[in-house]
């Protein structure tokens, strides 16, 4: 079994990878992510949130579910729970939606972050005909589509070109610390947006979202990631890993 995301989706034919994986991908690449297990059982999903500590945030995770929120009339998320209780009756409520529309799921039990402590910003990055690699960053969460405040790069891209990316938006100003709200972490984002723009350019990647990243005075944290592979890369015969046919 490989540690490798990439590899494994390539190795169940798929082209998804579930959040998890996505969230694997990001952590080897140096971003951080909130603590999480992935279970098979209601019993294996209380006893991972009894050690993540809570609250939890619970959701469905599968390749077959890439808009969890969405998923199941609200099943597919159930944030700030805080007994076992709660966790059972979530994830009992994931099972039952995923077996109702023959769905092979897991659920990905996930330390609870302080949205309120910090701006979500979205880091994405994705493969363009025309252009190969690019990378964007902008105002995330349930703002992404409703401001489209985003900046794009042709990626790879170094520390400082991110950060100006980063200092185009319009979403800078809560960034900075507005009206004496605390400054997130620009550098930590930074990171981020370079970090998503190498993945993209060394990796068979057709897209990658992450959002939100949730930037604050302490860092930069992955909350969210989705990966889709592309689908015409080669795969190398020797060890079964995916090589990127990057187009620079």
């Amino acid at each position: 079994m490989t540690d490798d995301p990439i590899a494994a989706a390539r190795a169940d034919d798929r082209h998804t990878l579930t959040e998890a994986e996505g969230k694997r991908l990001l952590a080897k690449a140096g971003i951080e992510t909130p603590p999480f297990a992935v279970c098979s059982s209601v019993e294996e999903a209380v006893e991972a949130a009894e050690e993540i500590g809570y609250p939890v945030v619970l959701k469905v995770s599968s390749p077959s579910v890439t808009h969890k929120s969405e998923w199941g009339g609200g099943a597919g998320v159930t944030v700030g729970v805080t007994s076992a209780e709660g966790v059972r009756t979530a994830v009992e409520r994931i099972f039952e939606t995923a077996t109702a529309q023959d769905i092979d799921a897991d659920v990905l039990v996930e330390a609870a972050m302080d949205v309120d402590a910090g701006t979500e910003v979205i880091v994405g990055g994705l493969r363009d005909p025309s252009f190969g690699p690019v990378v964007l960053t902008g105002l995330g969460g349930v703002f992404t589509e409703v401001f489209e405040d985003t900046s794009h790069r042709i990626a790879p891209i170094d520390h400082a070109e991110a950060r100006a990316a980063i200092e185009e938006l319009q979403a800078a100003e809560l960034l900075a610390g507005y009206r004496g709200s605390e400054p997130g972490d620009i550098e930590a984002l930074a990171e981020v947006v370079a970090t998503v723009g190498d993945l993209v350019t060394d990796n068979p990647i057709a897209e990658l979202d992450v959002n939100p990243v949730l930037v604050s005075a302490d860092g930069a944290v992955a909350l969210d990631a989705l990966v889709v592979l592309d689908p015409d890369s080669a795969v190398n015969p020797e060890n079964g890993t995916a090589a990127a046919e990057v187009d620079r």
